[in-house]
């Protein structure tokens, strides 16, 4: 039964459909739409993907996103076509970006629901310094996805340990 349940939302999920492309995809549209990359990170490792594969296609995927959000911001009138964001989440990021520093929330902001999702955007439109937003937000990504491709496979063992 635990398996049953595992395995329907491990196979359904759109991007999981297209193997490390979807990945690829997952990862650059999570950077300025809340779309999760667990799942399908976590799908591809228990289908047999390499986990090295899968971190780099996740990475570059994610860093790829994280320079179309600031673009997305920088030429603001993208925005309204892209993305419909509301003031509050705005302000609300500005506001933790000033008090905790640019680079700091721009490095964390992949962990951050919602808000996180449009750090990048509002880095893009204040015309934050491109290098450090790329340092912060690069560095960013790629500690976070080291954390769940690691996290996802001694979570698929663990899981693999209890269905069977």
């Amino acid at each position: 039964m635990l398996g049953d349940f595992i395995h329907a939302i491990f196979s359904d999920a759109l991007f999981i459909k297209y193997g490390l492309l979807g990945l690829f995809f997952n990862g650059m549209f999570s950077s300025f739409i809340p779309i999760p990359t667990e799942i399908t990170t976590s799908t591809l490792l228990l289908g047999g993907a390499n986990p090295v594969d899968v971190f780099l296609v996740l990475t570059v995927g994610s860093i790829i996103g994280g320079y179309i959000a600031y673009y997305l911001g920088y030429n603001g009138r993208l925005i309204g076509k892209f993305r419909k964001s509301t003031p509050k989440y705005e302000q609300k990021s500005v506001n933790i970006m000033t008090k905790y520093g640019w680079s700091t929330v721009i490095f964390f902001s992949p962990w951050i629901p919602i808000l996180g999702d449009i750090v990048s955007i509002i880095a893009g439109t204040k015309k934050y310094n491109i290098i450090k937003y790329s340092i912060a937000m690069t560095t960013g990504k790629i500690v976070k996805s080291v954390a769940i491709v690691f996290f996802s496979i001694h979570f698929l063992h663990l899981l693999f340990h209890i269905i069977h």
